[in-house]
């Protein structure tokens, strides 16, 4: 493929991760192959605009106030940075992780997982209910705390963005067990018996790699190749996710790259590939979380937390 076409064919597969309001709008591609209630991990390109289940499609939602704050949280899942620009200064989306709308398999999937709130949150070490988990969402992988207007509010449990993902994602969860762990959930992850020492990790064989096999859509720079207005989240820089987040340590962010990227051919990528990606991406400079002194008061702290002291 002509290098040109096959730029624009790559970062056209990532409209799902920066995705527009009028984009999930349109009718989306035919012939997604699902795992049971998901889209299949090793769909690419042609289904990035497909969901299961689309609340703005859905003929069984009406124009009840429930309704409309299931499509909103849905629009703000898939748009963050323009439909919840306050809590959203950089350039990351909900969709960046949790591919096609939070319904993809082995891409953080969300469906059925309300019913597991409240849980421990290690970080934390307290119970956190949905609307934390959500909330803290937006001050680490939004950076909330480094908008223009953090010192005068911050997202909190009653804010309108907050309460509409609650509803969407409450939605995706209807007829899942309650207590139950949904069996798709915590499959992102590497291994332990493949775990390489963090301090073995070199972040220049992790450039290599991401030089041949990523910057086709991430660009040289890890900010994303544009086409139009779609563009990958970026991987570092000051619109990137925050060094409190979780994609910010070094396992959790390879457990995402192993089974969601490349994007046109998931899953190809060894385990040892993906460490090394996610040192280099974690070896670089992003917004810092003032509050990471809060962090593992009661709990250990993880040795892939790179940004952390020790």
């Amino acid at each position: 493929m002509h290098p040109t076409l096959r730029a624009f064919v790559c970062a056209a597969a990532f409209a799902c991760l920066a995705s527009c309001s009028r984009g999930i709008e349109q009718t989306t591609a035919p012939g997604a192959t699902l795992a049971g209630s998901l889209i299949s991990s090793r769909t690419t390109m042609v289904t990035a605009w497909e969901f299961p289940k689309n609340p703005l499609t859905d003929p069984a939602l009406d124009d009840s106030r429930l309704s409309n704050e299931i499509r909103s949280g849905f629009r703000i899942f898939t748009n963050t940075r323009v439909e919840a620009s306050r809590f959203t200064p950089g350039g990351m989306t909900c969709n960046n992780c949790h591919l096609n709308g939070g319904q993809r398999e082995k891409s953080l999937p969300l469906v059925g997982i309300t019913g597991m709130f409240p849980e421990y949150n290690r970080r934390s070490g307290r119970l956190f209910s949905l609307g934390d988990r959500i909330v803290d969402c937006f001050l680490r992988s939004q950076n909330a705390t480094g908008s223009p207007d953090a010192d005068k509010e911050l997202p909190s449990l009653t804010a309108k963005e907050v309460l509409a993902l609650s509803a969407y994602l409450t939605w995706l969860s209807q007829g899942f067990e309650v207590g139950k762990n949904p069996p798709w959930r915590g499959q992102n992850t590497i291994p332990a018996s493949t775990l390489i020492p963090i301090a073995a990790l070199d972040p220049a064989k992790g450039e290599a790699i991401f030089k041949e096999r990523c910057i086709t859509c991430h660009g040289p720079d890890g900010q994303g190749v544009a086409v139009g207005d779609k563009r990958p989240g970026p991987l570092w820089g000051p619109d990137s996710w925050n060094d409190g987040a979780g994609a910010a340590r070094v396992y959790t962010l390879a457990g995402i790259i192993r089974y969601s990227m490349p994007y046109l051919d998931p899953g190809s990528l060894t385990d040892e590939d993906a460490q090394l990606l996610a040192a280099f991406i974690n070896s670089k400079p992003r917004p810092a979380f003032p509050f990471k002194q809060k962090d593992y008061q009661t709990e250990k702290l993880p040795v892939d937390s790179v940004y952390y002291p020790r």
